[in-house]
């Protein structure tokens, strides 16, 4: 077992060095960008609102708390892409240190998030859209503003907004990385400079009077709410997916991923301390723009104007870059042969798998406009924390299997810290509903379906098979 998991270390660090792979064309200023791009967006924008009702101003300790998590798997997340700089992210990662089986697992689990989180900003942002262009006086046909069921007592169709705006950032990054990231990066601009904003015109109205009681549902509510907006964090592992095309991915890497959770988890805090020091926690029921009703009960309203824009750039460069992350995945397990291979060829202009990007976009593009947002929701931040778990495993193992490896940046405090990532990712795992674990497990076993039938046989690892 031990040389099979050599032979598949070996195998990815081949690839890495090979000519005529993905462009090296990223450095560490585009990977926090990018970092940052995938972060800041429906977590800042929608869920403060949802957490605060869970846990009332202590919303900013479960920041803390899901910010913990994140940083602990964030440093077992940059030891390894600097080791392994290849394209897949902790699919990769799995492996090259458990072996086949558990990497196609992981990488079906991250098929799920990272498509269903496209999906599900898409729709996000579809709202936010329609609310900015109603303030113009122009509404969109009611029969294409929401996917069937979405609006009870309304007839719809679908969710037209939510399938364009997937499609027109599909042809973005079928176009190039480098053209994606220079756009995701002013992007990611303006929406800091708006949150940044946010911070400067909302300080001067906290009232603290409402920040007591601080945790008026007790630790219990404090950590469903970690669990809750956890999801917010999700993204700064996309930034290792781009590996393969970093141009120097051991000490750029690293920079990127610690980088940009750094920056978001100071930005969350902030904006939710400054959310309910404005408004009172229980008035965020049933408001899915959060951010702006605190400028609106600030009778700051230009500047709410100014929000809710920074809202759709926000959830835009969320989409782009979780997109990106998924043809990455789906490209490195093509090229190991676990889906198609056509899945994972370049494109001679284009330079990137032109096909692969187009099928995520078409098929999570149908999903955004036919599904509503609830039921997308269901799985992601399971799918998210299993990850998390595995790398943090991934890197123990790593340590004792292949001691003499050379690793540009080393996870302090292994195995004690990879551990305690374990536990945080697990703990919060226990405060997700019992239908998505249910709904996680139906998932895995159709992955194992798929594996049996079709991906190990055609598997680079298993030709005799």
């Amino acid at each position: 077992m031990s040389l099979f998991r050599t032979k598949n270390l070996d195998h990815m660090v081949a690839q890495s060095r090979a000519a005529g792979g993905l462009q090296k064309v990223l450095g560490p200023a585009d990977l926090v960008l990018m970092g940052i791009g995938a972060i800041v967006g429906t977590g800042i924008f929608v869920l403060t609102g949802t957490g605060a009702l869970t846990a009332g101003p202590a919303l900013t300790l479960s920041f803390v708390i899901a910010a913990i998590a994140c940083g602990l798997a964030a440093l077992c997340y940059a030891e390894f892409a600097s080791t392994v700089p290849v394209a897949g992210s902790i699919y990769t990662y799995s492996y090259a240190t458990m072996g086949e089986l558990v990497a196609w697992m992981i990488g079906w689990d991250l098929l799920l998030e990272y498509g269903l989180a496209t999906s599900a900003v898409s729709v996000g942002w579809s709202g936010y859209f329609q609310s900015l262009i109603g303030g113009f006086g122009y509404h969109l046909p009611t029969a294409l503003t929401a996917a069937p069921g979405a609006l009870p007592g309304v007839q719809t169709v679908m969710n037209l907004p939510a399938m364009l705006i997937m499609l027109v950032l599909t042809a973005m990054l079928s176009w190039g990385v480098r053209e994606s990231a220079r756009i995701n990066s002013i992007m990611v601009i303006i929406k800091i400079s708006v949150v940044l904003l946010f911070i400067f015109v909302g300080a001067r109205h906290v009232q603290p009077a409402n920040w007591h009681p601080f945790m008026p549902f007790g630790m219990s509510g404090t950590m469903s709410a970690a669990a809750l907006v956890f999801f917010a964090f999700i993204g700064f592992d996309a930034v290792t997916s781009a590996a393969e095309e970093v141009k120097r991915p051991e000490r750029d890497l690293p920079i990127g991923i610690i980088g940009s959770l750094v920056v978001c988890t100071v930005l969350y805090v902030v904006v939710s301390a400054i959310m309910t020091g404005i408004v009172p926690y229980k008035n965020f029921a049933g408001v899915d723009h959060p951010v702006s009703l605190a400028l609106q009960y600030a009778k700051e309203n230009w500047v709410a104007g100014f929000v809710d824009l920074g809202a759709i750039v926000g959830m835009t460069t969320v989409i782009l870059v979780m997109a990106f992350g998924q043809t990455r995945i789906i490209f490195a397990m093509a090229r190991d042969g676990l889906l198609p291979k056509r899945l994972a060829v370049i494109h001679p202009k284009y330079g990137t798998p032109f096909l692969a990007t187009w099928i995520v976009g078409i098929v999570f593009g149908l999903i955004a406009a036919f599904v509503p947002l609830n039921v997308l929701a269901e799985l992601i931040n399971i799918g998210t924390l299993a990850a998390f778990c595995l790398v943090s495993v991934a890197v123990i193992v790593l340590r004792r299997k292949r001691p003499d490896l050379h690793r540009a940046f080393r996870c302090p405090g292994v195995p004690y810290l990879p551990a305690l990532a374990i536990v945080f990712c697990v703990t919060l795992m226990t405060f997700l509903s019992q239908t998505t674990w249910i709904a996680f497990g139906v998932w895995l076993v159709i992955g194992l379906a798929v594996y049996f039938g079709y991906s190990r046989r055609n598997s680079v690892l298993h030709p005799a098979d």
